[in-house]
Order: structure tokens, then sequence, then C-alpha cells
């Protein structure tokens, strides 16, 4: 299989708009077998739509009959991974692909604009699609715990580091684009006092109909809630306390199964919160969520925060990286002191080409290292958590476009060393599964010769 599809195809494909597989046997009248692992049959239809979902991803890639070839291989090998799961006695439990589920549907929410959207896209509601791929994603998730172990299990070693790229040819060693590494400190725009007043005095009321005059939790949920599950009145699957943000978690946590909690403020907005159950560090939640209007807040109190935090860089000789940590409302970035990384790779070195346009103009003056942004506006979460803010960046090394060398990109080479390492481990571990496994080949192949 040729490696950018090893490296670029889903390890584990949580593919929404994908049949299940254990729809196969219902669909292979209309569609063609191309393969049998065990007792799974893979269909023509399950390539062709992984296909379509890596195509739709990748502009740069065009299709060719060594794509199919190579998907279908993905394919049965992520069979082959699902066979040794079960011989691994590997579980997971209801709660994890209930979350699973959740997050891919959040994604899909995020990209069609909200819950009815993405219903009238797939043509059933979404307690239908829960149900319809409930199986689908457990599958996925004991695969990719099977890949998991085995990729952790694979260390690289400096001088094997030094060895791959000492293997590269001097006329073929990349080029390194120009990177930069950045930090920055995130204010949000807090709420004016008029909307944020409207926003509790809703969210009271609401809490009073609950308490006072036997209103549905439900039903209100449908109708005025501004959070995620609002269409299936308000319910948050069951999730771990250390998943929910902390003011939410402390207000369910103290409440008996059916209790209504006092209206909380979150970053998000207003919540009136509703345990269902408890299972250890685990909940169960409803929630009526009213938002403060997006357009209503007070954006002079975010600059004037950081335009002092700037202050007390340039000026009093404050570390940028300790003020981040006290002061950035960015939770994902804060506790490292503001460092941005690259979410694909977490790597800190970030390519100038790459960057978000909107990052790029904010730093395209920024000439030594050190240097701080003016406040620039910025938004923070996304889709119904979205806020207004405003952030400072500070510059902290800029490195020009150069071929790569050791000194400046070891943690670069390292990756490449140790994913050949891992994808050749893999490679092999696979080929040793596959002894013990049946397959069996329903169409022409120039993999099956080799299996």
């Amino acid at each position: 299989m040729s490696t950018l599809l090893k490296l670029a195809l889903p390890v584990i494909g949580i593919l929404l708009f994908l049949p299940q597989q254990s729809d196969a046997q219902q669909r292979e009248v209309l569609d063609k077998i191309v393969a049998v692992v065990n007792d799974q049959i893979i269909l023509k239809s399950d390539v062709d739509a992984q296909i379509a979902e890596f195509l739709s991803q990748r502009s740069d890639i065009t299709y060719s009959d060594e794509m199919w070839y190579d998907v279908l291989e993905n394919i049965i090998d992520n069979n082959v991974l699902y066979e040794q799961a079960k011989i691994d006695s590997i579980t997971v439990s209801e709660d994890e692909v209930n979350r699973a589920l959740d997050r891919r549907i959040r994604q899909l929410v995020q990209q069609v604009g909200s819950e009815e959207a993405l219903e009238e896209v797939l043509g059933q509601s979404l307690i239908q699609v829960r149900s319809e791929f409930r199986d689908r994603f457990r599958r996925d998730i004991m695969v990719q715990r099977v890949r998991d172990q085995k990729m952790r299990s694979i260390r690289i070693t400096r001088p094997e580091v030094v060895e791959f790229f000492n293997n590269i040819p001097q006329h073929e060693l990349p080029e390194i684009p120009e990177t930069v590494e950045l930090s920055h400190i995130v204010a949000i725009a807090p709420a004016g006092e008029e909307a944020e007043q409207m926003a509790r005095q809703k969210a009271e009321a609401l809490r009073d109909s609950l308490l006072n005059h036997d209103a549905d939790f439900e039903e209100l949920a449908r109708r005025h809630s501004d959070g995620p599950g609002a269409s299936r009145g308000g319910l948050l699957p069951m999730m771990p306390l250390s998943d929910l943000v902390s003011e939410y978690a402390a207000a369910a946590s103290a409440l008996e199964p059916g209790g209504i909690s006092e209206v909380v403020r979150t970053r998000a907005g207003f919540h009136v919160i509703r345990l269902n159950r408890r299972s250890g560090d685990q909940i169960e939640t409803s929630q009526i969520l009213i938002q403060v209007q997006e357009d209503q807040v007070d954006e002079s109190i975010a600059i004037e925060k950081l335009e002092a935090l700037r202050d007390s860089v340039i000026t009093h000789g404050e570390r940028f990286s300790d003020l981040a940590r006290r002061h950035s409302q960015d939770p994902n970035t804060a506790p490292t002191g503001g460092r941005l990384i690259d979410n694909q790779t977490g790597q800190r070195r970030l390519a100038v080409d790459d960057l978000d346009p909107t990052l790029y103009r904010a730093i395209i003056n920024l000439e030594e290292e050190g240097d701080i942004t003016e406040p620039i506006r910025y938004t923070i979460g996304s889709g119904q958590n979205r806020q207004i803010a405003y952030r400072i960046i500070r510059l902290n090394s800029r490195i020009p476009e150069h071929i790569a060398n050791l000194d400046q990109d070891f943690d670069i080479i390292r990756n490449f060393a140790l994913q050949e390492k891992q994808l050749s481990a893999m490679n092999r571990w696979l080929t040793e599964l596959r002894e013990d496994i049946y397959i069996e080949y329903r169409i022409d192949s120039p993999y099956a010769s080799t299996n």
C-alpha cells in the first residue's frame, strides 16, 4: 500500500455518512462483495464511500485504480484489527460510545449550522442516527485501541533519528518552509450589563416554571435552550465530570437525581441543570442554556485588559508566559504560557504559509523575537459556544526557509523517523495477524497473492 494513503487515510473512519458493516448482508443483493475477513464481508460500496470521503478532504490528490485497492486493503486491515481486538477481549462501554457519537455529531452540527439542518441532510433524526451507528462506533473504538496500543509500544532513539537523517541523500533533503513560534493571551469581551441581566432573568423564569408550575423540562429545553441537545430535550449523555466546565460540574454533582439546580453562569451563558443519573464520577444531565446575546458585549474591557498586560511586558519586563498562565481566558493554551501549537502534529513551530489568514495578517509585521501585537479581535470556541474576544500575540522565534538539518529541525525529523518506524512495525504486525485470519478476495487484486 502506498505510504501516502497509509498515513493519510483515517485509521478508524468514524464516517457518519457511511453505511454500517452490519447492514452489508441486506445490501449485497444490490452491491458486490469484494472481500471477506472471517465472517465480515466488505462491499464495493464500502470502498467507494471511503474514497469519496478521503478525496473530499484532499484536493491535491486524484482518484486512481491503485488508490481503490489501497483503500480496500485499509478496510481489510481494520477488519483484521477488529478480530484481534476480540481476541484481546477489548471492551468499550456504552458511555464511551455515546461520547464518541456526540463528538462526531457536534462536529457535523458545526459544519451545517444546527441540529435541525443536520437531520435534514441525513434524512433522519439524530436519535435514529445514534441508534443506527452505535455498533459501528463501538467497533471503530475497539480497533483504534488495538492500533494505539501497538503504536505506543514503538520508541525511537536519538541515534536512530540521526541514522534516518544521514540515510537521506543530500540532494533529497527537504526544504523546510519559514516557521514561527507564537504565544497569545486571550481576553473574552464580557457581556454588557443589560444583556447579562436579560439572559439571567429568562433563565430564572424558566427555572420558576419548572419548580412552581410543573412545566415539562424537555419541552422548555426544545423551545428555549440555546445549548447542544436542545432538540432532544436538552439531554447531555453520560460523561465524566472532568469533561464538563467546572461551574457546570460543581452544580450538577451537588444534585440528587431528578434535582434542578440554581441558575449557573458559565462562559457559555446561564444554565438550568437537571441531574438524571450518576455512575461513579460520571453523570447524565439535561440542561436549558440561555446565551447572552453576542452583539451586546463590552469589547472595550477586553481591549483595555490586554493593553495593560502588553505594557507590563514591554515596559516593566514581566514574562509573557507568566501573564498568559494567570490571565489568558483560552483554557487550551493558558496552562502552557499561551503557546500556540499545530493541532495536527503537536509541534510548536508553525509554517507561515499554513497559518490561518487572520493569524498571518496579525503577525506579518512582527520582526524581532519578543515583538507583541496590539489587541486583535478574535473568537474563541465554536458553534453555540462561540464568544467574541481579543488577543495579543508574541513572536517567540522566526526561522527562515532552509534545507533541513539536525540542529534546527531535530523534532521535525524525529517525527518523520518515528512515523516511518511505526508504519514499518505496523505493516509487519498486520502481515503476521493476517496469517491467522481467514481473508478471501472476491475480485482480482494486486495484493491478493501477497496475503
